[in-house]
């Protein structure tokens, strides 16, 4: 976690960390989206569980209160967040809760090599690491032989992030998550980040099984146009719906974010 990317991305997510919950309390098209993610890992019974990227903790105290007897792990490369977690699992009272910080790369140390029931990633870390063609073998280890991955990016080919810039003209805009690197959702910090599509994935990830794929906001609103699902709740629970109907084609995938459920190949 020493390099000088990963002090960047440590840097600009203790800067996130001082109101990061609250914005979140504000934004229903992130909670609908993030009860998604979540009931996705509910599919799967664990004993043990470990969020890369727990941020301000939220994941992890509503996977700890909801599984007293299990024991849930978590690993963020922001300072600030740590603290922050560490704060609300303690205001809490909750003992089933281990934080660490650190990268990816991290994760057996952090937490003496050990093997987890279910590992999930919300909202994009993994698209923050600094050699994505690692992070399989990573994971494999850390991973139980019948265990389940939840692991979520942003992706790449998201049809409105395209569509919407080329009509007003903004051909720059429009390409922005096609290149090799791209600079992160706020208009005034950059964050050198990298946006993956499904064939990446499938390369980057190929000693694990896909055994579920979900897209996210293709007609529904991304999570920072919450301002539409306020002005217009009806219709966007209209594209919702769209949007499951669409799974099942090949526009699946033209999504903000794309979910995917792994399991390790027999």
């Amino acid at each position: 976690m020493d390099s000088k990317y990963y002090k960047e991305v440590k840097a600009y997510y203790d800067i996130d960390s001082e109101n990061f919950e609250s914005r979140y309390w504000e934004n229903i098209t992130l909670q609908r989206i993030r009860n998604s993610f979540r009931e996705e890992s509910n599919n799967y019974k664990f004993q043990s569980v470990l969020e890369i990227g727990y941020g301000p903790g939220l994941d992890v105290i509503y996977f700890a209160e909801k599984n007293p007897d299990a024991e849930v792990f978590g690993i963020d490369i922001s300072e600030g967040m740590h603290d922050w977690a560490k704060k609300q699992v303690a205001l809490k009272n909750i003992q089933n809760v281990q934080l660490a910080v650190g990268s990816v790369e991290d994760i057996a140390q952090a937490f003496d090599d050990k093997k987890f029931d279910h590992i999930y990633v919300y909202f994009g870390a993994l698209n923050t690491v600094e050699q994505i063609a690692e992070v399989q073998g990573l994971l494999k280890k850390s991973l139980k032989p019948d265990g389940k991955m939840v692991l979520t990016f942003v992706n790449k080919w998201y049809l409105m992030a395209i569509l919407k810039p080329l009509l007003k003209l903004r051909f720059k805009t429009s390409v922005q998550r096609l290149r090799k690197t791209w600079g992160g959702y706020s208009p005034s910090k950059f964050l050198a980040s990298k946006c993956y599509s499904y064939s990446e994935i499938k390369r980057y990830f190929n000693e694990f099984e896909i055994v579920k794929k979900r897209g996210y906001s293709i007609f529904f609103p991304a999570w920072y146009e919450n301002r539409i699902n306020v002005k217009y709740p009806k219709l966007c629970n209209f594209l919702w719906k769209v949007d499951q109907l669409l799974q099942k084609t090949p526009f699946w995938n033209l999504g903000e974010y794309s979910l995917y459920v792994f399991k390790n190949k027999p």
